[in-house]
């Protein structure tokens, strides 16, 4: 088995990166649906500083239940998220 060295902080900002592409990527298909931070936020029922703070790779903790909302609402796998571009 394959074990990568990454330190926690590494992760949320992999992590965070993956929702900020996606959630671009769910913009461009979807032009008459944009979701913005604020939006997801909302949907999500967190803080939009929350989201931001996931984004940039800032926040070192985010629940399961949340990453999983954010994942239907990009209609995306969750295990996207989790991938080292």
């Amino acid at each position: 088995m394959l074990y990568i060295k990454e330190t926690r902080g590494d992760i949320f900002k992999v992590i965070g990166a993956n929702v900020r592409y996606y959630r671009g990527l769910h913009n461009l298909n979807h032009p008459t649906d944009r979701i913005s931070q604020a939006k997801m936020a909302k949907m999500c029922n967190v803080s939009t500083g929350l989201i931001g703070s996931l984004e940039t790779g800032k926040v070192q903790g985010i629940s399961i239940p949340v990453l999983w909302n954010i994942s239907q609402i990009l209609e995306v796998s969750i295990d996207k998220f989790f991938e080292n571009r």
